[in-house]
């Protein structure tokens, strides 16, 4: 069913306010809070410069960076969204307003003098413990922790009359902000933006008539947030590849030592049936980079099949690289979705090898003619910059 759009909503929405859910999780300083890439900030303006142009009241919602929900104040500092929503006033050449908290007296005073064609950002969604589900305690825990969500859920809803997502880089969460809070609008217009709109075309392009061979790069933590994606996937390409803290859940499921690796040890069955659904599709790591702690000062090494107990698996290795380039380089189109690496450990330079060959590898291909769609790093950005890959498509981490 074609999804609704910004577009199909009234020129003139003077008098409404409309909760718009954005992507605004940029890369930053983790110590100071300085943005160090703002290419999501700028992804978002589109969408935000029509809802104004409309004359709406738009009050922004967005995560950034992982918090501690509930934590301490000084060590969350860096991920409020004061950096952010200073940045989106530059760009938007007007203030923006920003809210201390998300659903408490501030942001409710300032959500009730917003006026047509202002913008509010909330503080960081993810300060409130009650944005994210739970994924471990007892049933009464699991039950209150549900009946919070959607509590929250009811109280941001009370902040719009239309809801708008434009966060492509989050639709696979199950964030109250990106799935219960639409639903508490159900009687209200909800619509995608138009960065969402624009990557969901380019997705079903690539989908509908894709140029053979064509290949998939898979990476990201979680096998249960991109199982459906996957079999879909898997129905359409000639080739996919495995990478990313994902590739441990596989290993698992096929009996293999993950040492300490990070895996979904519940989700071994639906690791199983794309097993069986991708057969020789599925092309997978001959080797992967090790360390032994989760710190820049890990000593690392690279390790075929089975990962060590004590060591954990942080990239793919030298093997791996060399294989997936050809496999690249054979490509005619490609699409790559979620991490291929651990984005956010200490080990900085001896982390990132893999991904990086991945991306250039894809990037020389593309500049012959070749068709893909990448998740958005800041090579990205710098090759649009450069214009060196006119035909190179982004799109946000899945």
């Amino acid at each position: 069913m074609p999804k609704k759009t910004i577009n199909d909503l009234p020129r003139d929405l003077s008098g409404k306010r409309v909760l718009a859910r954005f992507d605004l999780n940029v890369s930053i300083d983790e110590k100071s809070g300085e943005i160090r890439n703002d290419r999501r900030i700028r992804a978002a303006l589109p969408t935000l410069q029509d809802l104004i142009d409309r004359r709406a009241a738009v009050v922004a919602i967005s995560h950034l960076g992982r918090p501690k929900a509930g934590g301490d104040a000084v060590k969350n500092a860096p991920f409020t969204m004061d950096h952010v929503a200073k940045r989106l006033g530059e760009y938007l050449k007007k203030p923006v307003l920003k809210s201390n908290d998300v659903v408490g007296p501030d942001a409710q005073a300032k959500v009730a003098v917003l006026k047509p064609g202002g913008v509010l950002l909330l503080e960081n969604v993810r300060f409130d413990l009650r944005e994210q589900p739970r994924k471990v305690g007892t049933p009464e825990e699991m039950a209150a922790h549900e009946k919070a969500l959607t509590e929250f859920a009811a109280q941001l809803a009370e902040f719009g009359d239309i809801y708008v997502n434009d966060a492509y880089g989050t639709l696979h969460n199950k964030d109250v902000s990106v799935l219960a809070l639409p639903k508490a609008m159900k009687s209200k217009p909800r619509v995608i933006g138009l960065l969402v709109e624009k990557e969901l075309k380019i997705v079903d392009d690539l989908l509908a008539a894709p140029k053979r061979p064509f290949l998939a790069i898979m990476g990201g933590a979680k096998v249960s947030d991109k199982i459906n994606f996957i079999k879909v996937l898997l129905g359409q390409v000639d080739k996919l590849l495995i990478g990313g803290a994902m590739t441990y859940t596989f290993m698992l499921a096929q009996g293999k030592k993950i040492g300490s690796s990070k895996a979904e040890t519940d989700k071994l069955d639906l690791a199983r049936d794309v097993l069986q659904l991708g057969g020789s599709k599925i092309v997978w790591p001959a080797d992967h980079l090790v360390a032994d702690k989760f710190d820049k000062s890990a000593t690392t090494k690279v390790v075929a099949g089975d990962i060590p107990d004590g060591w954990m698996g942080m990239d793919i290795g030298p093997a791996t690289i060399a294989k997936y380039e050809d496999e690249i380089r054979r490509a005619d189109g490609s699409v790559r979705m979620g991490r291929a690496v651990f984005q956010r450990h200490d080990c900085r330079g001896r982390r990132n090898e893999g991904l990086r060959r991945h991306d250039d590898c894809r990037r020389r291909r593309n500049g012959r003619g070749g068709r893909g769609n990448g998740h958005g790093g800041g090579y990205v950005t710098r090759l649009h910059r450069r214009r060196r890959v006119p035909e190179i498509r982004r799109r946000s981490q899945v």
